[in-house]
């Protein structure tokens, strides 16, 4: 997925809010597709936003508009099996090595943002294959 290519979406309501509130956000929103080259409109390969930092095997991936991300971000990823399928910058060697641990760490960065995985609060779909 990584983070754009086509592959997320966002609200007509978030799309107004960026517009209005959120100009640089916006920028890169082209006839209701998000992450697109403000120059071209051609859709980006990468998210604008997603800032990296760190030296080459221990790089730290942040969202530079945290606050203000489309849903689709903020519910996104649900299990390290997500981020490994969708090729996630974000995944690390060390998260591949301890499953159990690379979960924790993910429930406990994305808590309030949604339920933990297996949670009965969480849709069937969403954490059952």
């Amino acid at each position: 997925m990584k983070y754009a290519d086509g592959g997320l979406v966002a609200t007509s309501s978030e799309v107004d809010y960026w517009q209005d509130q959120r100009p640089d956000i916006y920028a890169y929103v082209h006839q209701g597709v998000i992450w697109c080259d403000p120059d071209t409109g051609a859709p980006l390969d990468v998210c604008p936003f997603l800032q990296k930092s760190g030296q080459e095997g221990a790089y730290r991936y942040a969202c530079g508009i945290y606050a203000d991300r489309p849903q689709d971000c903020r519910s996104y990823p649900v299990s390290i099996d997500d981020m490994i399928r969708d090729d996630c910058e974000m995944i690390e060697v060390k998260d591949l090595r301890d499953y159990a641990k690379a979960q924790q760490t993910l429930d406990r960065l994305l808590d309030g943002s949604r339920p933990p995985l297996g949670s009965n609060t969480r849709p069937k779909a969403l954490w059952q294959k």
